[in-house]
């Protein structure tokens, strides 16, 4: 981005991104493996759909022809209930795996993860205070705009959490990563502490909305939540490229990036506004998903390497097919019933992160 890099030395700045070419078998993989988990997410459920009805399903919601022997009801389950789950849960894997590599990047440390910059715990506060006490503190608005209230609660909440953890942790115009990290661990265990009040407070249908809300569903999203969270989560997946070069430089220190003509200090201000964007609008609409900010970008990283050039690509198709995948599982393995999103990325994400724990020599260095 221009606003961020001066043309002090141009031909080491593309010196330090300058790596091999790289073969065309890991993206046709990656790609391959993300239509096999939208195919698998419109195909399973609590009603199983072959993969050939699937097909022709969609192709005649497009166009209108009646093709193939798919029945109505499946062509309904089809383009009302699974593709908008699919598609929104694909982006939002792809936005959280993307925005925990360039917070992984800005902390200089594969650990990191996008709920250290207090986003999550904060969209989480908001939502759950809208729950318990809406019908109290919003009187009337509340009944008016309750499909998008819990949404834009959780998305505001978030962003003034970060912005709060951000403001803290900057002092003589100097963004502080390791204040910036104490403010974020002090401010979730604050706003957990208020979730805990709140979650005394709620009634028996309060608490099973808020057991579901905590621990991530993808089960109520629909096209509406395509269209409200969507857009910010794309925003997320295009801009954050333009910054590859600036991780990159980050990687080495921020001596190395001020020397490269970047101003160290607004790209971390921009990139962590960007990534609590992507988080903020994920948890807005399917509660706390864990992990998977964490997980993704580490695999990643240690198959393709740091440069953000491959690895923010990779993110984005691997996180979207994680997240998809870990949808199928929560909604076939107990069907009818579903199982919160949120256990499934906890079982997969927990055994790794203890594994990087074991297995990292020296926390902060990139593998």
């Amino acid at each position: 981005m221009s606003v961020l890099a001066r043309p002090a030395s141009p031909s080491l700045l593309r010196a330090v991104s300058r790596l091999p070419r790289q073969p065309l078998l890991p993206w046709l993989l990656l790609s391959s493996l993300l239509l096999g988990s939208i195919l698998a997410g419109l195909s399973f459920g609590a009603a199983a759909i072959p993969g050939v009805d699937v097909t022709t399903a969609l192709v005649s919601g497009l166009t209108g022809w009646r093709i193939g022997d798919h029945t109505v009801a499946q062509e309904l389950i089809v383009w009302q209930l699974r593709l908008p789950r699919v598609l929104m849960g694909g982006l939002i894997g792809a936005g959280l795996a993307v925005a925990g590599a360039a917070v992984q990047a800005v902390f200089r440390n594969p650990l990191a993860d996008p709920g250290l910059i207090g986003v999550s715990s904060g969209s989480a506060l908001a939502a759950i205070t809208l729950i318990v006490l809406g019908d109290v503190i919003l009187v009337g608005w509340l009944s008016q705009f309750e499909a998008v209230a819990l949404p834009i609660a959780a998305f505001t909440g978030g962003l003034i959490t970060t912005a709060l953890i951000y403001r803290i942790s900057t002092m003589n115009g100097t963004t502080r990563i390791f204040t910036l990290l104490l403010a974020g661990v002090a401010i979730s265990a604050l706003t957990g502490a208020v979730t805990g009040v709140l979650t005394y407070l709620a009634d028996d249908g309060q608490l099973r909305t808020l057991t579901f809300w905590s621990m991530g569903s993808l089960g109520g999203l629909s096209w509406q939540s395509l269209w409200t969270a969507g857009p910010w989560i794309m925003l997320t997946l295009i801009v954050l490229p333009f910054f590859r070069q600036a991780l990159n430089a980050l990687l080495l220190g921020e001596q190395v990036a001020q020397h490269l003509g970047m101003s160290a200090q607004r790209i971390k201000k921009v990139v962590i506004a960007i990534a609590a964007v992507a988080v903020g609008a994920s948890v807005a609409v399917a509660g706390m998903i864990g992990f998977v900010g964490l997980v993704v970008p580490h695999l990643m990283r240690l198959w393709l390497g740091p440069d953000h050039r491959r690895l923010l690509p990779a993110c984005a198709l691997s996180g979207a097919s994680l997240l998809i995948l870990a949808d199928v599982i929560a909604r076939t393995i107990a069907a009818p019933a579903e199982i919160p999103i949120g256990i499934i990325t906890a079982l997969i994400g927990s055994p790794f992160f203890l594994w990087l724990l074991l297995s990292q020599g020296q926390r902060g260095q990139f593998s």
